[in-house]
């Protein structure tokens, strides 16, 4: 079978991972590398090959799919002209700034009959792929999700940056949206919310607590699940699952055998699966769309939170 011919548009830091990976794939071909900065696109093809453009529209004809790492608010417009000119996208997530945009870009997909997949890369880490097998009734959740402070994705905040990942695995294994959201969250060091706190719960009583920081002083990825008669731990970077039973009354322990693998690739090999299969991918246009509809009703949670704070703050409080 011959090579899928890709395009990735967007050269930055994770648009070269991105260049990285198709070039080592036996299955893809890196055929160019789109970015508005001419320097930055022929930097990429420098190293993983392929022809340097700085206008998306040339690629029609040129590729068979391409991968969307561009700012969140230039989604709908790269992504959406890419579908139109009959190409596969992978869109790195959020998929759009806010719901009118996500659900064009659902339905210019469907109109299409293109493969619209999310760059949702979490839910092709090993260790969750061995939780969504293990998970049986979740009852509670406890995650954390923390970065130490970098430049990058400052167009959004914190929960579109971050805490959607978290957002988008408790959807997958609760397979349901929340009946209630309390968030909180502040601004320190971007005009956007840097830190976040939230807690989602849904119909049948699980519960899930959630936190992401981009001004950390470590970099956590954690997360831990409880579930009648068992208690999960897992931790994403170290792809690692641990797993307490408790059997006739005794507690047992097993560390669950997850082959360690990078969730880039995975996630490359799923949407070269769906571009040859034409079926519909995991972390879909859909599915995404779902996740990012809760983020923003965290974002409108935290703005009423941060509005109550700003009450506080001129007519101060006693107890």
């Amino acid at each position: 079978m011959p090579k899928t011919r890709l395009a990735v548009v967007g050269a930055g830091q994770f648009g070269k991972n991105h260049c990285r990976v198709i070039q080592e794939s036996d299955r893809a071909e890196l055929t160019a590398v789109v970015d508005i900065d001419a320097g930055r696109a022929a930097e990429a093809v420098a190293a993983h090959g392929g022809e340097a453009l700085s206008d998306y529209r040339r690629l029609a004809g040129r590729v068979d799919a391409a991968v969307v790492s561009a700012p969140t608010s230039a989604h709908e417009e790269i992504a959406g002209g890419l579908l139109d000119a009959g190409i596969d996208v992978l869109v790195e997530k959020p998929l759009a700034p806010d719901l009118e945009s996500a659900d064009r870009l659902v339905a210019a997909a469907e109109k299409t009959g293109r493969v619209l997949q999310v760059g949702h890369l979490e839910r092709f880490n090993p260790a969750v792929i061995e939780l969504e097998r293990r998970a049986t009734l979740p009852l509670f959740f406890e995650i954390h999700r923390m970065n130490l402070f970098s430049p990058r994705s400052l167009d959004v905040d914190v929960v579109l940056d971050l805490m959607i990942h978290d957002v988008d695995v408790v959807l997958g294994l609760t397979k349901s949206e929340p009946s209630e959201i309390r968030a909180a969250g502040v601004s320190i060091l971007s005009p956007k919310v840097d830190i976040a706190n939230v807690r989602l719960q849904f119909p049948n009583g699980c519960v899930a607590n959630l936190t992401a920081s981009r001004i950390s002083t470590e970099r956590v990825r954690k997360l831990r699940l409880f579930q009648p008669q068992q208690y999960l731990s897992l931790d994403f970077t170290r792809q690692d699952l641990a797993i307490f039973s408790v059997v006739n009354g005794q507690i047992g322990f097993e560390q669950a055998a997850v082959t360690k693998a990078e969730p880039l690739k995975l996630q490359l090999d799923a949407f070269l699966d769906s571009v040859e299969t034409r079926q519909f991918p995991k972390t879909s246009g859909r599915a995404a769309r779902q996740s990012l509809e809760v983020a923003l009703a965290i974002l409108d949670r935290i703005k009423m939170h941060s509005q109550v704070v700003s009450q506080t703050l001129i007519t101060g409080w006693t107890p």
